[in-house]
């Protein structure tokens, strides 16, 4: 028998022996504990009031609610996107004043709490009873009451936009940055003008990196949107609040409410990995 013969046959006889890992058996022993008590207690509990939950999670207030949510979410977005490839150019211009404007613009709106924003153009005719559309110094073309232009529906689709505006210019910003300098040289090169190199070039390679962040920002907005409650909009969450501030039934409602916010935010999540997959083709390679 020759050698090779022999290590063969002595490798054959081995016996793999699996490396124990005591604490991983620990914490998953913890875990299914854990989750026992919690499935136990969500079901003998009678103050969750699961009779109450059933009721309510397809009523029509809690469903125009909901309308409402996905609505603010969709205009806040498309609006903020806009908005920010505004910024974000702004913010890349080789003029100082432009730039900073920008700059200054992202600094206050992503330092200061949403809600805040929200109350201020909410109560914007204490400061500006009367709103005018002018010329700078010159005449008015158009005015109206405050009161009467700033419902609760317009005061937040203003503080949502204009607040998501200012975290997408820094996402476009961070994605412009992503594309190669060198692609922007070769289409100067070619006698490309600034606006028209990114318009054809620098913004559909960018958009490889800027979508998937849109994505899970979209995520974010939408569940941001329960703060605008707070201005009497009938989103999902004020429509809950209105229901159990008549019930008291305060628990119940809550968790209706987590349930659509639980759904759709998990629609939103399998669209986000499609999309982060779809753009991602290739990153791996």
């Amino acid at each position: 028998m020759t050698t090779v013969d022999t290590v063969v046959g002595a490798a054959d006889e081995l016996v793999i022996v699996r490396r124990r890992r005591p604490w991983r058996i620990v914490g998953t022993a913890v875990l299914v504990v854990l989750a026992a008590a919690l499935l136990h207690s969500l079901v003998t509990n009678e103050q969750y009031e699961w009779d109450v939950v059933a009721e309510y999670l397809t009523a029509r207030s809690i469903a125009q609610g909901a309308l409402l949510t996905v609505e603010l979410t969709a205009i806040t977005m498309v609006a903020g996107l806009l908005l920010g490839i505004v910024l974000a150019v702004m913010r890349l211009s080789p003029s100082r004043l432009i730039s900073g404007a920008a700059a200054a613009y992202i600094w206050f709106f992503r330092g200061t709490p949403l809600l805040i924003q929200l109350i201020f153009w909410f109560n914007l005719s204490a400061l500006y009873p009367v709103l005018e559309l002018r010329i700078p110094f010159g005449p008015v073309l158009v005015a109206g009451n405050a009161n009467d232009l700033i419902t609760p529906f317009v005061a937040a689709v203003l503080g949502l936009a204009l607040n998501e505006a200012a975290y997408m210019a820094e996402i476009v910003r961070g994605g412009l940055f992503g594309v190669d300098r060198g692609q922007t040289e070769a289409a100067q090169a070619l006698g490309m003008g600034r606006w028209h190199i990114l318009r054809r070039i620098v913004l559909p390679q960018a958009m490889r990196i800027i979508i998937p962040p849109t994505a899970n920002q979209t995520v974010a907005t939408l569940k941001n949107t329960s703060l605008v409650s707070v201005l009497g909009a009938m989103d999902l969450m004020h429509s809950a609040q209105v229901i159990y501030s008549r019930t008291y039934q305060t628990m119940p409602l809550l968790i209706v409410a987590a349930v659509w916010y639980l759904a759709m935010t998990s629609v939103l999540t399998v669209v986000q990995h499609r999309v982060e997959r779809h753009f991602g083709k290739g990153a791996a390679a």
